[in-house]
């Protein structure tokens, strides 16, 4: 008997037990790697004020994978960041932003393709707020021109080529096999 009758349960997650496995294990290296590599090798575009982060295609993935995507992709932020040298607040602050989002989606995004989508939205306007905010203080320009540059690389990378590809693996029903996870 537990000693609390409601530790097994996350309540912020509507009741349902919320466990990590080793897939899991391996899904949130995976995607780490994935967002990680995508940022150094595209590093000309994933750094400054205007940016189009191709790896933040990535984020919507958590509407399909949870967890997995939130935590890679953090973690996978964090290493870019280090990377590109712009400073403690960007290393910190990427990583924070893209967990919130992915956490953000994965809560709305659950459901039909309107969901989906909206999911996919707030995953730009928290990237947008966040990272937009504190790259106008780290390359001290007006608000609105971080806020601005990030917005832009934002649609194309989270809702044009992320949403397409959420949707392309949703529609493939990779959704329900992940959904289907063995209980153990």
């Amino acid at each position: 008997m537990d000693l609390h009758p409601f530790r097994h349960i996350n309540p912020g997650v509507g009741g349902e037990k919320v466990k990590f496995d080793s897939k899991d294990v391996a899904l949130t290296a995976v995607f780490a790697a994935l967002y990680a590599a995508g940022v150094v090798l595209l590093a000309p575009i994933s750094f400054g004020v205007y940016q189009v982060r191709v790896a933040d295609a990535l984020l919507p993935l958590s509407m399909i994978f949870g967890l997995p995507v939130a935590i890679g992709s953090s973690l996978g932020c964090l290493v870019a960041n280090v990377y590109g040298g712009l400073g403690i607040i960007d290393i910190v602050g990427g990583a924070t932003a893209n967990f919130v989002a992915c956490i953000l989606a994965w809560y709305i995004g659950r459901g039909g393709f309107a969901r989906r989508l909206l999911g996919s939205f707030v995953e730009t306007v928290v990237i947008t707020a966040i990272v937009g905010g504190y790259l106008s203080l780290i390359f001290n320009v007006p608000v609105e021109l971080g806020l601005f540059g990030i917005f832009v690389g934002s649609i194309v990378a989270i809702n044009i080529l992320g949403f397409a590809l959420e949707e392309g693996l949703h529609g493939s029903g990779v959704w329900k096999r992940y959904a289907e996870k063995p209980s153990s």
